[in-house]
């Protein structure tokens, strides 16, 4: 895993072999990133990272200074990497990790974000129920994008607030924004 692009660029980390999670290729975060970029100012949001993983998502916004960060994830060795990504580069309050089922955290949250990344296993089947729950809840704040992370197999294109996919070899990306 490597950080693209920002002040933490080119650091490489590497998670543990038996690491419970499938980051995101650095090809396809590349690509994403690109996009985003090009279309959204990336200033001072409030993001949540579901199904965080390993923090590499996360790493990309707080190395683009993008704002706070609230990365989710269940998984106790996913939590205890990014706790340690956060102590090796001295990031402070900028970046809350949660221990959390991200469905659990959605019910309760009493927060708004600008840009909420989901990248859930691809091989689970809620994509189109974390898309549903962000859009009941209206946890987006006003212009607010919703980017969810998925296989082929999975077409989120019927959901409400749907705006379009991009994919970037075998990694797709689906945009929402809701009123």
């Amino acid at each position: 895993m490597r950080i693209v692009r920002g002040i933490y660029k080119a650091r490489r980390f590497s998670p543990p072999k038996s690491f419970p999670s499938r980051p995101t290729t650095d090809y396809a975060k590349e690509g994403i990133f690109n996009v985003l970029e090009n279309r959204y100012s990336l200033i001072n949001l409030n993001i949540l990272d579901l199904c965080a993983g390993t923090g590499n998502i996360s790493m990309e916004f707080l190395s683009r200074e993008a704002g706070n960060v609230t990365s989710v994830d269940k998984h106790p060795v996913c939590i205890k990497y990014m706790y340690k990504l956060k102590n090796e580069l001295n990031i402070g309050d900028e970046w809350n990790i949660s221990k959390n089922e991200v469905r659990n955290f959605l019910d309760n949250t009493r927060e708004t974000y600008d840009l909420i990344f989901a990248d859930p296993p691809y091989d689970l089947t809620f994509h189109d129920s974390l898309v549903r729950i962000i859009r009941e809840r209206k946890l987006l704040a006003e212009g607010g994008i919703c980017l969810v992370e998925h296989g082929k197999q999975t077409d989120l294109s019927q959901e409400s607030g749907y705006l379009e996919t991009r994919n970037f070899g075998n990694v797709y990306f689906s945009f929402f924004q809701f009123e």
